[in-house]
Parts: C-alpha cells; structure tokens; sequence
C-alpha cells in the first residue's frame, strides 16, 4: 500500500492525509481460530500478528502513563501491563518487559511471532510485538473485565455461581488443549490472574503467560506452596506443570480462596467436601458437579508427573458438567455488556448514505451502476501519443469489467477491472469503487477497504469513496470507525451541494 497515493495530480489535504496514514496502518489480514471438539459458534476476528513501533505504543498507552496500569500489582509487578488504544480505535492490552529482560532481540522477536500464530476464541491473542533498541513489548488482545482472581478473591456485588465457575474451568481447558495440539504446550505461571474476561464476560486465557519474562528468569512468580513440585527440583516447566497449575485453579473455583494444594488435597482425602466449597456459594451448587471437579483436582495435583490428565482429559471431563448453556457469560457474571453507540450522522444522508449505512449492497450497486463514470471527469489528463492499441486493450477490459459489473458477476468484474488498473495509465476512483463493491459481495471485506482508500487516494473529497470504506469497516466489525467514515462523507455530500464538485 506504500504507493497507492502516486497516481492523483494533486496534492492531499493534510486532514486527509492523516486519515489515509491511519488506515494505511490497520491490518487487513483477518484470520479466524480452528474450533476445536466440534464447536460450530463463531471465532472472533482477530488482527493478524505484526511489529509495531514503540512511538505507536506510547501514543496509545498515554505515553505509558501510570493510569493505564492494568496489572495486578501495579507499579511494582516486575513487568507491567498498560491498557491502550490504537489510532484505529482497538483497545490493546500492553505488557512492557523490564530493560535487557530479552537482550537478543531476534530471540524476543522469534518467541513472540511463535506465540503470535496461535488463534482461538478462549485465548486473549497476542497480536503483536514490538522490538525497538532495548524496548520489548508484547502486544495483545484487551479484556475490560478483570481476572478470575478479582471476581473469586475481590469481588463487590456479587460472587461468581456455580454454572459460571464450570465454564471457566472448560474454556481455559479448551485454551490448554488448543496451544498443546499447536505445539504450544508450555503456560508460565498459571493461576487466577492468567484467566481474564472479555466484553461479552467469557473467559479466556492470558497470551502474556506462553511467554516467560524474561529469557533466563523464573517461570512461577507465586508462593512456592503453590509451585508444581518438580519445578522446585530442576527449575524447569514441562506441560505436567501447567497440568499442576490447572489444578489449584479448579481449586480456587471450588473454594472462592487461595488454598495451597497440599491442605486442599487433605479436605479432599477426608471426605470433607463442604468444608472445601465456598460458603458464598450459599449451598447453591451440585454435589455431583463439585465432587467431579474435585477429583479432577486431586487429579492435576498428584505428585508425580506421569499420574496427571492431560489437557484432552481435561475438557473431556469437564464438557458434560456444562450447564445454563445458553445463558451469556455477561449475565452469570452479573455485568453490563458495553457497547459503544455509533454516533448519529450530523447531515442528513444521501441515497448512498442510506444505502451504506444499512450496508445494503443492492442498493449500492444500483447507485453505482447509475452513476457511472461521471465522477471521473478531471482524474485523467491523456496525451495524443497515450492512446495506443495497449489503452485501447486497456479500456475494453474496463468495457467488459463494466458488464460482468452490470450483471453482477462479480469475480469477472474484479478480473477485468484488474487488468485495467495494473497498467497503470488510467487512475479511476470509479473503478476501484466498483471493484470494492464486488470484494464486498464475494466477502472479502478487506480487500474491499483497500479498494475505496484507493480511490480516496485519487480523489480526496469524494463521498462515494468514504462511503464504501465506512461499508467495509462494518463489515470488519469495527463499529466505531465506520460511523466516523459515514460522517465525514455526508460532510462531504453536504459540501458539494453548497458550490463543491459533483454530481
């Protein structure tokens, strides 16, 4: 995309040159997560993993202000984590390691972009790095609310129900079982602060934790009561460690405290289930369901290695305990599910406007069709000696994008207009409206947003161009973004009809 703003004679406001800049650094590239144990619900779009720079990092975390510390310890956890917001208008969560904790940066870069493949619906994903001079920072995936520590140990209103506490345990098992089958089988320090809510109150497991702190230092910060034993004896996690961890989790939903596994497993042996369970629970739980979840407990918690489940085991035995299925975790958890409002456009909406805001490709297309090439007028300005057989070649492939276009074929539309645009002679805003259209109706939303920045690019006030770019964002789930383009194109249609160029 460097070069997409060559063609156009004249030069960009700075307004929007600073609103092509900020598109420029979104990422298009939407992957989606493998679901496994047959799961048939849809995986959230997460950006593709990238590099940022430190200056991007600053800007969205207040310039690593002390107010955005969202961990646990704050200013005196050894590696912080910042709560930020991209120019995009993505919330990211921001974890900034301690100086020379990684000195090799190919080593940092080379463990983050392993971490950075994994994608799955129960892990808050790392979607970036960044690795600039003696700065190391792990970009991922904000959850705005809190941890299971702060829900179990710290909680205001209401404690966590039982339904709610089994759906933790599965998730996280999920997130375990997923990393392990990609290779992935080591989590540093495992424990209530590791499993963080999203927006829609499910739980998922931190990114941060697949990554130690640092390359030589130590991967369990907690009380050495709570350390898998055979980390005491060689220093080292293997994946019956984090089996370990996952116990005294189970053990934190069942008791709503931070019991060292050892006196647990006594209350276990002794039959003393009720003394185990939590007394603001109030009784309102399953028997049957707790004394399932303990013995996987015991399970995880055995001494030696080799007698652990392994994360398979885990949500095989933890899937039929599910209950209250079709409630939202946001509900369990007694939250609000925040979303923002787009705002209400400042001028009345044109045809177009209307269409786009409905994202109503029909419509759109019927508009399109209709206008044809009129908004070209004064893009182009041709010699006699351009007009060779290869611009004739090049206008009749515009000429048959233009009734595949009419037609609705699509895919031959993008083809034909394809070939007119790679030659490069010709810059038409129409064209890559057109082509947008037709990526948005084979689904390809991304490509889609490409299109209609280019032709932004070429010409800068035109609101067809704004228009498709809000439909794409949409399209991309980002809400925000797309209330902000519908703006400022019925800005300016408005300018137009008080004496501006148009239609």
């Amino acid at each position: 995309m460097g070069g997409c703003c060559s063609s156009p004679k004249k030069e960009l406001p700075e307004k929007k040159q600073n609103r092509l800049q900020q598109n420029q650094r979104r990422s298009f590239s939407i992957q989606q997560a493998p679901q496994p144990f047959g799961a048939t619900e849809a995986v959230s779009e997460v950006p593709a993993f990238s590099e940022f720079s430190f200056a991007d990092l600053k800007a969205a975390t207040n310039g690593f202000s002390s107010e955005n510390i969202v961990s646990e310890s704050g200013e005196k956890a050894p590696n912080l984590v910042y709560k930020g917001r991209l120019q995009s208008r993505r919330w990211i969560a921001v974890k900034k390691f301690t100086k020379m904790a990684w000195p090799d940066p190919k080593q940092f870069a080379d463990e983050a972009w392993g971490v950075g493949k994994l994608r799955h619906r129960r892990l808050a994903n790392l979607i970036g790095y960044c690795c600039d001079g003696d700065e190391r920072l792990l970009v991922a995936e904000y959850m705005p609310n809190d941890t299971l520590a702060k829900h179990l140990f710290h909680w205001e209103n209401q404690t966590i129900e039982w339904a709610m506490r089994l759906r933790v345990a599965y998730y996280i098992a999920e997130a375990l079982e997923y990393c392990s089958s990609e290779g992935r089988p080591l989590y540093h320090d495992l424990n209530a602060y590791r499993v963080l809510f999203d927006e829609d109150g499910d739980p998922r497991l931190s990114c941060f934790g697949l990554m130690k702190n640092s390359r030589d230092g130590k991967s369990y910060s907690t009380n050495l009561a709570y350390t898998p034993p055979e980390y005491l004896r060689n220093g080292r996690v293997t994946p019956e460690s984090v089996i370990f961890s996952f116990g005294t989790v189970l053990l934190d939903l069942l008791s709503g405290k931070h019991i060292p596994p050892t006196h647990a497993l006594d209350m276990i042996r002794g039959k003393n289930i009720l003394l185990l369970m939590d007394s603001h629970l109030e009784g309102k739980f399953s028997t049957e369901e707790a004394t399932a979840l303990m013995d996987l407990a015991s399970r995880c918690l055995q001494y030696e290695p080799r007698d652990r489940p392994n994360t398979k085991d885990l949500a095989t035995t933890l899937a039929p305990l599910q209950t209250k299925t079709s409630v939202p975790s946001h509900v369990m958890l007694g939250i609000s599910k925040h979303e923002e409002t787009p705002p209400t456009p400042p001028h009345p909406l044109s045809a177009m406007g209307e269409a786009c805001s409905r994202m109503d490709l029909t419509a759109i297309h019927q508009i399109l069709v209709m206008t044809h090439y009129r908004d070209d007028e004064g893009t182009n300005e041709l010699s006699f000696q351009e007009w060779t057989q290869q611009m004739r070649d090049m206008l009749d492939a515009r000429k048959r994008g233009d009734l595949a276009f009419r037609d609705k074929d699509s895919k031959t539309a993008i083809d034909c207009y394809s070939q007119f645009l790679d030659v490069g002679t010709m810059v038409s805003p129409t064209v890559y409206a057109r082509r947008s259209l037709c990526h948005l109706l084979c689904d390809q939303p991304d490509a889609a947003l490409r299109d209609a920045m280019q032709a932004q690019c070429i010409y800068p006030e035109w609101p067809t161009a704004f228009y498709m770019q809000a439909v794409a964002l949409a399209k991309l789930n980002m809400n925000s973004d797309s209330a902000d383009m519908l703006n400022e194109a019925a800005g300016l249609e408005k300018k137009r009809q008080n004496g501006g160029r148009g239609t």
